[in-house]
């Protein structure tokens, strides 16, 4: 369950410990070559300098051939250097890609992005939100407007002189004549996503849409366009338009790896990926342990990610990007080979074909050995890539997540209010908030003022370690008090407190938590009337 206490973060497994202390090794090990190459750069740098610096004087011919040689010299330790930097962003791409094999990741850019940009999570900046709002022309900065216009030019030019697709060949000549038919007919009405990409057609929806091509191409017209025409091919020769038909991809078997729930706060589409569901070596071996199991659950997770784009809105002011919660409770290692081997190609392909999908990736439940990656792969990574990640250890799910998400959006077995089938609240029915204090107590009222009313409410308390009671106290000073549910001490909670009473006289249901801890508790609660259908939703 999310937000495990201090008991989950107490007793970790052995293996876990031992992976995470291999981790850590190899990754201390290559941060070292690291910094080395980075002192050789900057040493090399001072050369250059003295070196230029050196030659404006004048000097004697030996000390000039020596001088110019030693230039040479260290414009080859420079470029050796640099050569083996990027061995190394190299080697690291490759560790890092044994997670997450569900989430769509900032896209490369350009032929650098192999050294620039790792799928890998680092710690969002507190201070850069990313604004995925879809944004109109007339919001952007001279140069990314330029930069559109280019590519429309060019996008429209493609069309109308049909050599957006790459030709195919076949020998008779009137399967050539047909084929060449279709080609110009599918490049005049080409459409990606339900966009029409013909800038022609003034659908307000295409700028949105190459504007995200245009970003994960650092705003280069001409790399953003090879990209979508290389989207494009892929989804012909992967029939990818009518993925979202095919029934025999086994949905059923991955129904608790990947699902869409609900929208956080900003109104993005949740997408929740369960990487624990893998721990189980049968579920294992069937998914990852031939080339057969891996392309079948790669094409099933194409096209659920098909189908949460479909709900995406790309019209100025839209919301056309997600939000994905990485549940990393039980994850394999990065050993597993087989799990490796399918993430490289899984990232690979979200990369190259979905850019600028995902407002933000958290990461949940994030074991101590995932941590490692990140602290060396931070410097590699841009600050937009940055921003869009957040980590968060086991005792802090829940809290983590109500920054993004509302109570009542986040599922019961992450610390919120949410359940499947609640015959008694939705998600229409917002949550209230009572803070308490370090060693102060907090209370919730909910008025029943008419006699025979059936009172109803759900309780959580983000982190628990509280006291807790329920009580009935009449309006007449003459009545007794009656106890709901007797005080105890709750050091943790898998699930809301759920409760109902039926009042015999006027008064009110009075909810106490005493709060012994150092740290203030964040209480969220609502509340139903079942006669008079009265909420506390806020």
């Amino acid at each position: 369950m999310a937000g495990d206490g201090k008991e989950d973060d107490a007793k970790k497994p052995q293996s876990e410990a031992s992976a995470g202390e291999k981790t850590y090794k190899q990754v201390v090990a290559l941060n070292d070559d690291a910094k080395s190459i980075g002192e050789g750069n900057e040493e090399t740098e001072k050369t250059e300098h003295k070196n230029e610096k050196t030659e404006k004087a004048e000097h004697k011919n030996e000390e000039n051939k020596q001088m110019i040689g030693n230039v040479d010299g260290n414009e080859k330790e420079k470029k050796s250097n640099e050569s083996e930097k990027d061995v190394i962003s190299e080697e690291i791409s490759k560790d890092v890609h044994s997670f997450p094999p569900l989430s769509v990741n900032a896209t490369k850019s350009g032929n650098e992005s192999e050294k620039d940009e790792i799928a890998c999570p680092v710690v969002s900046s507190e201070n850069e939100e990313p604004n995925e709002q879809n944004v109109s022309i007339s919001d952007l900065t001279v140069f990314e407007k330029k930069a559109l216009l280019d590519l429309r030019s060019k996008l429209e030019n493609a069309i109308s002189s049909n050599t957006l697709f790459t030709k195919k060949q076949a020998s008779p000549a009137e399967k050539d004549e047909k084929i060449e038919k279709n080609d110009e007919e599918t490049d005049k009405d080409v459409s990606l996503w339900g966009v029409p990409l013909l800038p022609s057609k003034g659908d307000d929806r295409t700028d949105t849409l190459l504007f995200k091509f245009l970003k994960a191409r650092d705003f280069k017209p001409n790399d953003a366009l090879e990209m979508l025409k290389n989207t494009l091919e892929w989804r012909r020769e992967n029939k990818i338009n009518s993925i979202i038909d095919e029934e025999d991809l086994g949905s059923h078997d991955y129904d608790s790896v990947a699902f869409m729930k609900g929208t956080d706060r900003e109104g993005h589409p949740i997408c929740y990926n369960v990487y624990g569901v893998f721990a189980n070596e049968e579920m294992y071996n069937k998914t990852f342990g031939n080339e057969e199991g891996r392309e079948r659950f790669l094409r099933w997770r194409m096209q659920l990610l098909e189908k949460q784009i479909g709900k995406l809105d790309f019209r100025p002011g839209g919301i056309s990007t997600l939000l994905q919660v990485n549940d990393l409770k039980n994850a394999p290692g990065p050993s597993r080979r087989d799990l490796r081997l399918a993430t490289k190609r899984a990232v690979g392909i979200f990369q190259d074909n979905y850019p600028e999908l995902v407002a933000r990736n958290i990461f949940i439940n994030v074991p101590l050995w995932y941590y490692a990656f990140n602290a060396l792969l931070s410097p590699f990574l841009m600050q937009r890539t940055k921003s869009k990640f957040v980590f968060s250890r086991p005792s802090r799910v829940t809290e983590t997540l109500l920054k993004y998400i509302t109570a009542s959006e986040i599922p019961v077995e992450y610390g919120g209010l949410r359940r499947e089938d609640n015959p008694d609240f939705s998600i229409e029915d917002a949550a209230s908030e009572v803070i308490v204090r370090a060693g102060a107590t907090g209370t919730i009222e909910i008025p029943a003022p008419e006699v025979g009313n059936t009172l109803m409410w759900e309780v959580t308390i983000v982190g628990w370690d509280v006291n807790y009671k329920e009580e009935f106290v009449p309006t007449d000073e003459g009545s007794y008090t009656v106890i709901v549910k007797r005080g105890r001490d709750i050091s943790w909670q898998n699930e809301p407190i759920r409760n109902t009473f039926k009042n015999k006289e006027a008064g009110k249901v009075v909810i106490t938590v005493e709060n012994g801890m150092f740290k203030k508790k964040r209480v969220l609660y609502r509340y139903k009337n079942q006669n008079h259908s009265e909420s506390s939703s806020t």
